[in-house]
């Protein structure tokens, strides 16, 4: 039997970055333990599974040292105002997958003649917030009405999104990586990220998150594709300080995009409990009630003492539900929604005329027959 000769220290190093103890694993190699002491070597055919177990290029555990990961766009990740400094493989492959869409979509607009969109970088972090919501407004034609007039935050999500993607951006909302379900997406990793290109700019939202908060990071990474810097993001709604300027500014425009300080104030009503009026707010605005603090914060309704009392009860109310999850629905929507209505299209199109392989699209769908794909393209109207 022929040993494979891993490097130890890369078996712990591809265990740890993908975040499962040596108990879990030992399920399926019982021997690692000696394995990762140098006592014994593995065979090829046991270090190609477990490469795949801890989803690491099985090339890897063969280096003479553990590789840094590093996130190929700027990260404004922080926790506890410390930079996040390890990204997990789930992360990593989501950011490259999405740079793949986008490179592939670049490619078809510019064959296609689609010209440039003038929003993409028309921002700068001196500008203030409340201009840029405008502006970001106008251009999407995001009508606080036609949003209070959804029944649930799912419809006005999708309205967002539907609204964004029909400005140009490519927007993919999902709380796996491709349509891998053991392999979800931890919000408390990253909420978002913005890809921007001024013929393709690109918009990840973490579907792991509550649809509330899931509307902000839209918003937030909205306000990136304005500025033109791609990033990865964490932020919440917090009025964050010490921060990265270009963060603190995009929820600024996010906050005044979601819920305008002026029709916050008028919809106020003297002497309101704050409970009742959180619930009443987000169900109006259709926002998370943790945005609806920040901006009463902003309005001057709450000091800085009781804002930090609500806010604290409030976020542990909500990551309550967000562990209680959900899942299922429709799995062609689902799909969709995963890689982008505009995207989807775009890319059926391309493939049933011939200029892309159905290997390609298969790939970047992250899902196998013809079958299911050609219902995909019934799904977005491409397909009769």
């Amino acid at each position: 039997m022929i040993r494979a000769p891993v490097n130890p220290e890369l078996l712990r190093w591809g265990r740890e970055r993908a975040g499962i103890t040596q108990e879990e694993l030992m399920a399926k190699f019982r021997k690692l333990p000696e394995w990762e002491d140098g006592q014994m070597k593995p065979t090829l055919k046991q270090t190609e599974a477990f490469a795949r177990a801890v989803h690491a290029p099985v090339g890897y555990l063969f280096l003479s040292e553990p590789p840094e990961d590093i996130v190929p766009i700027p990260d404004y990740r922080t926790f506890a105002k410390h930079a996040v400094t390890r990204p997990s493989p789930n992360l990593m492959e989501m950011i490259y997958a999405c740079q793949d869409r986008q490179n592939w979509y670049r490619d078809f607009a510019h064959v296609a003649g689609e010209p440039d969109l003038e929003f993409v970088g028309s921002a700068s972090v001196n500008m203030s917030p409340e201009t840029v919501a405008g502006q970001i407004r106008e251009i999407l034609g995001f009508d606080l009405a036609a949003r209070r007039r959804c029944s649930t935050w799912t419809d006005a999500l999708r309205l967002f999104i539907r609204q964004a993607d029909e400005a140009g951006v490519l927007v993919m909302v999902s709380g796996i990586v491709m349509s891998n379900t053991s392999r979800p997406l931890d919000p408390a990793e990253f909420r978002g990220f913005a890809l921007c290109d001024p013929r393709a700019p690109l918009v990840f939202v973490n579907g792991k998150d509550t649809k509330a908060a899931q509307m902000f990071t839209l918003a937030h990474e909205l306000a990136h594709v304005w500025l033109g810097v791609s990033a990865l993001s964490n932020f919440g709604a917090a009025p964050k300080s010490g921060f990265c300027r270009e963060g603190e500014w995009c929820n600024a425009v996010a906050a005044e995009l979601l819920v305008p300080l002026e029709a916050l104030q008028s919809d106020l009503r003297r002497n309101e409990p704050l409970q009742e009026a959180l619930s009443r707010l987000a169900r109006t605005f259709k926002v998370s009630s943790l945005v609806i603090l920040r901006r009463l914060l902003d309005a001057g309704e709450l000091t800085h003492e009781s804002f930090e009392v609500a806010w604290t009860q409030e976020n542990e109310r909500l990551q309550k539900l967000v562990r209680a999850g959900g899942g299922g629905g429709d799995f062609y929507r689902t799909t969709v929604a995963r890689a982008g209505r505009r995207f989807v299209r775009a890319l059926v199109v391309s493939t049933l005329e011939g200029q892309t392989l159905y290997r390609d699209a298969f790939r970047m769908l992250g899902v196998r027959g013809t079958g299911t794909f050609n219902k995909l393209g019934r799904e977005v109207g491409v397909i009769e």
